[in-house]
């Protein structure tokens, strides 16, 4: 999975206007839901008609369909990403990544969100984000409102990674493949040598700020 990291709203970038990518990741993973419909084995009945009797109005039974129920989940189109303030602590750096539900429907968010730290020609920078141990919830979102995930790193002055700056941080949703592309402002991020690992949190309801 192509990792691509979104930001939440912040006086450092939150005014950036995320794109929506199409193909740019694959899709980040929470729980795939399958949705189906049921289905009834019909009972034999004798196929000889019955003359001398008609079906009583008050016994029968009217006919009744089963229909798939549509997936609730937040698809990319239906949201808006941006990349909140850091927060550093203990050598690490922490920014909220912050999805709102732009559509006129709730929707629901499950698990990991994919991540990517881009340069202007759109080549990523560094491996992918690696996930923390949380295991996931469904979080549910009216329109308007906001999820966020965490993204931390070492401080690279610390560990002494090779670092880059990035032009944009790419964000995939749960369980979508295109992106929301938003404007990094952060300065430079660690992509080899030691502790340069990006770490990624689960998707949980608020801010992040």
């Amino acid at each position: 999975m192509v990792g691509l990291l979104t930001g939440c709203g912040s006086d450092n970038g939150a005014s950036s206007a995320p794109q929506t990518l199409a193909g740019t990741a694959e899709p980040a993973s929470g729980d795939h839901t399958t949705d189906s419909a049921g289905s009834s084995t019909p009972v034999p009945t004798d196929s000889t008609p019955d003359s001398t009797t008609a079906p009583d109005p008050a016994t029968t039974t009217p006919a009744t369909s089963t229909t798939a129920t549509s997936s609730t989940r937040c698809h990319t189109s239906e949201l808006t990403a941006s990349v909140g303030g850091n927060d550093p602590g203990a050598g690490q750096e922490n920014f909220p990544i912050n999805l709102t539900n732009s559509s006129q429907r709730t929707c629901t968010l499950r698990g990991f969100p994919g991540a990517a730290f881009i340069d202007a020609s759109g080549k990523q920078l560094g491996p992918d984000p690696e996930r923390s141990s949380e295991s996931p919830t469904t979080v549910t979102l009216a329109p308007g409102q906001q999820a966020w995930a965490g993204l931390t790193f070492s401080n690279p002055e610390i560990s002494e990674a090779r670092t880059a700056t990035p032009a944009a941080l790419l964000v995939t949703p749960p369980d979508e493949r295109d992106s929301l592309k938003v404007k990094w402002t952060q300065g430079k991020v660690p992509v080899s040598g030691n502790a340069s690992t990006v770490f990624l949190t689960v998707v949980r309801a608020g801010t992040g700020s």
